[in-house]
């Protein structure tokens, strides 16, 4: 709840980060942005950024505020952009309305603004402070921060498995070894990403839909079937409609026309020194794609792929009280390692319970 007297800078900001996340499952590619207008220490005005092409938080806090933006201070969890986009420049707004006072979470990573927009408040006389609430401003956007610094999006593994490290047993089967508490939560992850990641095995063991289901949100995440063979089922759920990529170094241009034929959209890639999907190449050009986050949920395979390619940036797992014993299936399969040094070790950023289950958020280090 927005407080009408906030005392602090860290206060106004926290609830311009709490306005941000209002477009955690809508704003892609677009960051997610809050903006509080204070003025004679109440609040005046108040913002998010919502959705591509729609207007930036500091405009719907300029709005919201009216003449009252004269001579206030303003909040805002990214730096004001300072491009012409979609939309007119936030730094022009801000100083056309008499703004006085900016106080910015963190600098826009987008080398179109990198301190542009900071630079340009300052030229018009306006006071500005910057660092009060970055971690969690970075946090909140750490897919789009990784697209303009990296050139790819945040990867993220989500994994629901035993007690012992078991995915599936033997026979494939996995449906449910987590309760319905983390099932739910799982969608969360899906809801904020730009695309769901998975591998044809998958598709054909599992045949899942990976559509948001059990949050609300206004949009699905674009579809992402790793298949070097096109091997994929044309029936499976993944492409029911059509909002689908199939990735693949096949040169079969029969097989690509009846993917396409369903309105799949059908990538070719340069196979990499194994013969199969580049993964590093392919992250390259999703990022130029405008993907800020991908959430792959996929066996133990492609997962081991992926680690081996060094890709995997944050895993989330879902642990059940449960043990299915030898011969399961297990999180990653891979290269066997030699030594211990060979290992990926990862830091637990948090542990959550849902249910009997617990969720635990690890990134590599």
């Amino acid at each position: 709840m927005i407080s009408n007297t906030p005392n602090t800078h860290q206060q106004v900001m926290d609830q311009a980060l709490a306005l941000a996340r209002n477009g955690l499952y809508t704003t892609m590619p677009n960051p997610r942005v809050g903006c509080v207008l204070v003025n004679k220490g109440l609040v005046v005005g108040q913002g998010w950024h919502e959705r591509t092409g729609e207007a930036h938080a500091e405009i719907r806090a300029l709005q919201d505020a009216g003449t009252k933006a004269r001579g206030a201070t303003a909040y805002v969890t990214l730096e004001p952009c300072s491009h012409m986009g979609r939309t007119p420049p936030c730094a022009d707004a801000l100083i056309k309305a008499g703004v006085v006072h900016v106080v910015v979470a963190m600098q826009d990573p987008n080398p179109k603004v990198a301190g542009a927009g900071i630079a340009r408040l300052r030229a018009a006389g306006i006071t500005v402070e910057v660092g009060i609430g970055a971690e969690e401003a970075r946090e909140l956007n750490i897919g789009f921060v990784s697209r303009m610094t990296r050139g790819q999006p945040w990867v993220r593994s989500k994994v629901a498995m035993s007690l012992d490290g078991r995915t599936a047993l033997g026979n494939g089967v996995s449906q449910w070894i987590t309760g319905t508490e983390a099932r739910a939560d799982g969608h969360h992850w899906r809801a904020r990403s730009c695309a769901m990641l998975t591998g044809a095995g998958t598709v054909r063991q599992d045949d899942p839909a990976l559509t948001v289901r059990h949050v609300k949100s206004s949009r699905q995440p674009l579809r992402i079937v790793v298949d070097n063979k096109c091997e994929a089922p044309l029936d499976a759920q993944v492409f029911a409609d059509g909002n689908a990529l199939l990735v693949t170094v096949s040169a079969d241009a029969a097989r690509i026309q009846e993917y396409e034929a369903r309105g799949v959209e059908v990538l070719v890639t340069k196979p990499g020194k194994t013969g199969r999907v580049d993964f590093k190449a392919l992250l390259q050009l999703l990022g130029a794609r405008g993907l800020n986050e991908i959430t792959v949920e996929t066996g133990s395979r492609l997962n081991g792929a992926l680690l081996e390619a060094g890709v995997i940036d944050e895993w989330v797992f879902y642990v059940a009280p449960t043990l299915l014993g030898e011969g399961a299936a297990g999180v990653v399969q891979g290269t066997p390692l030699i030594t211990l040094a060979q290992r990926s070790d990862l830091t637990i950023m948090s542990v959550m319970s849902f249910g009997n289950d617990l969720r635990i958020v690890a990134r590599s280090i």
